[in-house]
């Protein structure tokens, strides 16, 4: 009877230390998995991610690789293309067309953006003070950019023309010559610019306007009182506070201007000869606008004005920082 509770004791002491959990190590975590916001982000990006995929990545690698490739119908066909490494870009920057496209992708952008921006915020500066009709006429302004492109540059290849367009009579009432305005080399690339400065006038003045509004009537008011005209104000006040409006307005500016086709080609082709060939005309033409398409060279052109654009983005991205930076 002396022995029962020594091995009672025993067993508890032994069951106690068999039975105690031992102790989890310090610095582990249990992993949790994604919570419902997780989750809920991850369902809104998901389909953002698969459209950049789709429209941008791949079509920029299928670019890309067009380009290094010597792809024609039969290639395409037969899915056998011969790859040139960078004999296609050789072969562009060797072409005659070269230089003439160069000149008219840079006259033709920074002409057209120069105009656009000048027109668009004396447009806005002149909206900002309401007065009556001013919604009426600032919608009608918006028309050109509602209009379809093709319409729009059919409207013009009209009105230029050589043989009963308006221009030509209006000038010929003045005692003007006729102008062969879409036929002639001097003036064909004048022409298309002319077009698409009308075209990019309202994209201007709405983004600019909108900035405007965003800017304090009170600012105005203080200057008014310390004796500052118009033009000072518009100096010192709205050219300052309107600048990040106006470096974004630019930047999108000049890339549409960069990949414009329609315009130039419904007018000019391109034309007479090279003499409104830009490199997007240039790329489209060698595409499709042939008889005997050319991709491998058109995708080549192409992406020379991507890193065009690259280029101008990130220079603006670098300006932008810089402005923060000092402010």
């Amino acid at each position: 009877m002396t022995t029962l509770p020594t091995s009672v004791g025993t067993s508890e002491s032994t069951l106690g230390a068999a039975g105690t959990t031992p102790a989890a190590p310090r610095g582990r975590r249990r992993r949790r998995g994604p919570n419902a916001s997780q989750w809920t982000a991850a369902a809104f990006a998901t389909p953002l991610l698969v459209y950049l995929v789709l429209f941008y990545a791949y079509p920029l690698w299928r670019n890309i690789d067009l380009s290094v490739h010597d792809y024609n119908i039969r290639a395409f066909v037969q899915g056998n293309a011969e790859y040139v490494g960078f004999e296609n870009f050789a072969e562009v920057f060797a072409s005659s067309t070269f230089p003439t496209a160069l000149w008219n992708t840079v006259a033709f952008t920074f002409v057209s953006i120069a105009f656009q921006f000048a027109i668009g915020l004396a447009l806005a500066v002149f909206f900002r003070s309401s007065f009556r009709l001013s919604n009426v006429l600032r919608a009608l302004f918006l028309v050109p950019w509602l209009l379809p492109l093709i319409v729009s540059a059919s409207t013009w290849a009209w009105m230029l023309s050589s043989e009963n367009g308006i221009i030509n009579s209006v000038i010929g009432a003045f005692g003007i010559g006729q102008i062969n305005w879409l036929t002639s080399p001097d003036t064909a690339l004048i022409a298309v610019t002319i077009a698409n400065v009308w075209l990019g006038i309202p994209f201007n003045l709405v983004i600019l306007y909108s900035g405007l509004q965003n800017i304090p009537g009170e600012v105005y008011e203080a200057s008014s009182l310390d004796g500052a005209g118009a033009w000072r104000q518009f100096r010192s006040i709205t050219l300052p506070l309107l600048r990040p409006v106006s470096a974004i307005t630019i930047l999108l500016g000049l890339i549409y201007t960069l990949k414009v086709v329609d315009v130039i080609w419904i007018m000019t082709t391109g034309g007479p000869g090279d003499a409104s060939t830009t490199f997007a005309v240039w790329s489209y033409r060698e595409a499709f606008g042939t008889g005997q398409p050319d991709f491998s060279p058109a995708a080549a052109v192409g992406n020379i004005l991507i890193l065009v654009a690259l280029v101008f983005g990130f220079l603006h991205l670098q300006l932008q920082r810089r402005q923060e930076a000092s402010s």
